[in-house]
């Protein structure tokens, strides 16, 4: 029987970094799904917000209020504004190195809908990778890699321990307290921009279980993303690019976002991607990103990655400009928790980070409090964790002989896929969702494996969370139009 006193599902920066709060005496075992790199983490371009300041924790506040559109936490809100200066300061005594100018002042930059300059970035446009390649290698637990929980083994409102699916193996491991930090839920959408096997597992787990789920309509689309690729997982380009002065414009070079917002490439990226979306839909007109307002040489320094994986495939960046379109990129709606990152209904058993609803980011998140959530609400959870001091019961469960997965699920999983982004992704109408609906519930009858399940009831979900919600507000539109 293997039993350890924390179990990390989910290697990305919230697991990590919860992982990094764990004193190393204590036996914490973190499983990763695929390779440590293929996270959402790894892909976070721009940055991380916080509060600079005791004055900017306020506006800080506001600004993710009015991003949320009356629909966040104001406790939640708090936690993670009062908390943010805290968590940076934590990563930089451990000698987490963010850019800073040639004094050693932490370089701020704007985005969309911040009042002001608070996101501080790593390596100019990787912030995720360099945060979690810097905690991973100060890792100093147990890491289970190449495997994903399957089953959380839970009796009487209490969860013992997960199911581990390793090498075609099932096994139960068990642990006093289970994070779950797994990530969103990428691979539900045609077009997306997370790492390929985000794929809502333990979303659809959770269902499972009678866990509830929260906001699950709150789907995010980034604005900004090079999709002409064969690749699931599209080309992400930066809220900064446009937060320092790149725009967007028709195939004729009109700068049209004026005309849904007077802050035009500044508005909130829900209104950046809508109006993207109607205005496609109105002219026929392709849409590109114009980055002609970039110094060159501060563009290669500032925007490294984005710089070579341009040129890469053929632009000429800056001077060329590079055609876009709105992709999935983050789940607002998560597994419930409260605000120590508990599941209400079970005890032992946590969420952070991506995977996780605590309302933070209400109807819309703003931009770059994405990894701050992760770090911040990592550290509650821990906290928890550590201050609960009652002895536990050992229990022992079967091992469950369920079929994972059938050859037939690949095809499945694409048509499902395509159902998302075509019905229940930016702009949604009744119509299309109840179609979707009916779709996926014939999906389900069919004879499936279990990690198509998952991804079928998490998608069910979101369906059902957005039909619920009949009226337009943050990334949540629905049309009236007829079909």
């Amino acid at each position: 029987m293997m039993q350890y006193d924390v179990i990390i599902i989910g290697a990305g920066v919230a697991g990590l970094y919860a992982a990094s709060l764990l004193p190393k005496e204590k036996k914490v075992l973190i499983i990763n799904k695929r390779e440590t790199f293929k996270c959402n983490s790894f892909y976070a371009q721009g940055g991380i917000a916080l509060a600079k300041d005791r004055d900017d924790i306020p506006l800080h506040i506001k600004d993710t209020q009015e991003a949320g559109a009356g629909l966040c936490d104001e406790e939640a809100v708090k936690i993670l504004s009062h908390n943010s200066r805290s968590v940076i300061d934590d990563l930089i005594a451990r000698g987490f190195e963010f850019d800073c100018d040639e004094a050693g002042n932490l370089l701020y930059t704007k985005e969309a809908a911040h009042s002001t300059s608070r996101i501080i970035h790593a390596g100019g446009d990787a912030t995720g990778r360099y945060v979690h390649y810097f905690l991973l290698k100060n890792n100093q637990h147990s890491m289970l890699s190449d495997a994903r929980v399957v089953d959380l083994l839970i009796k009487d409102g209490e969860c013992y321990g997960v199911t581990v699916l390793d090498n075609r193996q099932s096994t139960n491991i068990y642990a006093k307290d289970i994070i779950i930090a797994s990530g969103g839920v990428g691979s539900l959408f045609e077009y997306h921009t997370n790492a390929p096997c985000i794929s809502a597992d333990m979303q659809g787990l959770c269902l499972m279980k009678d866990i509830k789920l929260e906001h699950m309509e709150m789907m995010q689309f980034h604005p900004t993303v090079f999709v002409n690729s064969d690749n699931a997982q599209k080309l992400l380009l930066t809220e900064a690019l446009r937060g320092e002065g790149a725009t967007i414009e028709d195939e004729n070079g009109k700068r049209f976002l004026y005309e849904y917002d007077e802050r035009g490439e500044l508005a909130s990226r829900d209104i950046v991607s809508k109006s993207i979306y109607d205005y496609t839909k109105k002219t026929g007109l392709k849409t590109y990103l114009n980055l002609k307002n970039f110094d060159y040489h501060y563009f290669v320094q500032r925007f490294p990655n984005i710089y070579k994986n341009l040129r890469d495939i053929g632009f000429n960046v800056p001077d060329q400009r590079v055609p876009i379109s709105p992709a999935f990129h983050y789940a607002i709606g998560g597994i419930k928790t409260d605000l120590k990152a508990r599941i209400p209904n079970v005890k032992r058993l946590y969420a952070i980070g991506e995977v996780a609803s605590v309302r933070v980011h209400g109807a819309n998140r703003l931009a770059s409090n994405s990894l701050l959530e992760g770090l911040v609400f990592a550290k509650e959870a821990v906290n928890d964790i550590l201050s609960n001091t009652k002895p536990k019961k050992t229990l022992e469960f079967e091992v469950s002989d369920e079929i994972m997965s059938l050859k037939e699920d690949k095809s499945k999983k694409n048509e499902l896929r395509q159902i998302m982004w075509q019905n229940v992704s930016i702009v949604r109408t009744k119509s299309g969702l109840n179609d979707a609906l009916d779709r996926i519930n014939a999906l389900l009858k069919e004879n499936i494996g279990k990690l198509l399940k998952f991804r079928l009831l998490t998608a069910k979900e979101i369906v059902l969370s957005a039909l619920a919600r009949e009226k337009s507000i943050g990334v949540h539109t629905i049309s009236q139009e007829k079909e």
